[in-house]
């Protein structure tokens, strides 16, 4: 029997095609080997999100074509498909697949990187609602890799909740690479209206939802997790990237400060214990000093949950990448100081849930106690006697820096 491995590098998209794949490669009567030196085919799903990510790809393509040169070497996702030139020169005997012609090319089927049944060494199901993204924003490689805007239709994206949680799963996470630019393509419906449709599905699971852009937060998605608190996590993954309307406008971000601060409020007003985390970039070539000092004070003010800090580098054929660069020392030297907020705010947000109950999802036994993560994406230990499963109501009793403990709710 055939053989394969599957590589995954990369973001959640990236994460659920790899399971659509594997699932695909099963149901043709292939088997999983262990590592690449036993398979017959590996598939690398490539991400190019940094110039590390590229490095990682080609430094396991130099070892698949060292240690195994009888394998199909087969390259999809970003990097391949941002980078095809370079790989046809620098490794001519790998096969370069989109997404959405494997299952062409590997099986003769017309089908594409959408459904999966369940997701392999997870607590947590991950679905893919939506891909693609034309922002082009200045730093950006991923549009020139998935310009293309697609969007799974409304009712399979029901159909495979369904299916998800009939099998066990408690909470589905929507994912996608612009998932606030869903639009059904046979009703036109939008992610709003997808969410008042999931509101209404049977069975006890909670929905959270990936990272979201800001222009793409409707007053329809914030009424829906209003209005279905038990099935909306009170969360956000809202990226910022700068606090610093200049160096939003540099960025090519289609926002201000006052548009994310209002955001934000809005979202607060509505959302009771929101946890709202966000993404920013460290040393972007036109940030001074001052920019970046206006950047670390809007953090502060805003009181987010937490960061994901990247470091900025650049990405050739991007308009960023063009510019003069700051330095390395320098770049890391921002980066550091806006992880030092990060811990402090996430030291923060823990100490401000002391005293509250919570609905907490039970995700592993380790050291002898439970671990989990309440809806608005705080981790929760529970005491090595309880034996607690799935979704549990808990009291927060204390914080101790980045964690909180609980005692079951009453």
């Amino acid at each position: 029997m055939t053989s394969f491995f599957i590589k995954t590098f990369g973001c959640r998209v990236n994460q659920v095609e790899s399971q659509a794949i594997l699932e695909q490669f099963k149901r043709a009567g292939f088997v999983p080997a262990q590592t690449f030196e036993q398979a017959d085919i590996c598939v690398l799903n490539t991400c190019t999100v940094t110039h590390q990510a590229d490095k990682d790809v080609e430094k396991l393509v130099r070892q698949i074509l060292r240690r195994n040169p009888s394998a199909r070497l087969v390259l999809t996702g970003c990097y391949a498909a941002a980078h095809k030139a370079h790989i046809q020169s620098v490794f001519p005997s790998v096969e370069i697949v989109g997404k959405y012609d494997l299952g062409r090319v590997l099986f003769g089927l017309e089908d594409i990187c959408w459904t999966v049944s369940g997701h392999e060494g997870h607590s947590r199901a991950f679905i893919k609602i939506q891909d693609g993204c034309d922002n082009f924003c200045s730093y950006c490689i991923v549009p020139y890799a998935r310009s293309v805007k697609r969007s799974k239709p409304l009712g399979e994206v029901l159909q495979e909740i369904t299916q998800l949680v009939q099998k066990g799963f408690l909470e589905v996470v929507l994912t996608g690479i612009n998932i606030g630019n869903y639009v059904c393509p046979q009703s036109g419906a939008d992610l709003a209206a997808l969410c008042e449709k999931i509101a209404t599905l049977p069975g006890e699971f909670r929905i959270r939802f990936s990272s979201i852009e800001l222009p793409t937060v409707s007053d329809g998605i914030i009424a829906c997790m209003r209005r279905y608190p038990a099935r909306f996590c009170n969360y956000f993954h809202l990226p910022l990237q700068a606090g610093s309307t200049k160096i939003l406008h540099d960025m090519n971000r289609h926002y201000t400060t006052h548009d994310y601060a209002k955001r934000v409020a809005d979202l607060r007003a509505h959302v009771p214990q929101i946890g709202i985390f966000a993404d920013v970039i460290a040393g972007y070539p036109t940030e001074t000093e001052a920019d970046f000092e206006e950047t670390y004070q809007f953090i502060k003010s805003q009181q987010l949950a937490g960061l994901h800090v990247f470091s900025y580098s650049p990405r050739p054929g991007t308009p960023a990448a063009k510019l003069p660069q700051l330095t390395h020392e320098e770049i890391k030297r921002r980066a550091d100081r806006l992880r030092e907020l990060d811990k402090a705010l996430r030291c923060a947000f823990a100490a401000s849930l002391v005293g509250t109950e919570q609905t907490v999802f039970i995700e592993e036994k380790k050291a002898g106690a439970l671990h989990g993560i309440t809806s608005n994406f705080q981790p929760v230990l529970l005491p090595p006697a309880c034996q607690a499963r799935g979704l549990v109501r808990v009291k927060i009793t204390r914080a101790e820096q980045q964690l909180c403990y609980a005692e079951l709710g009453l």
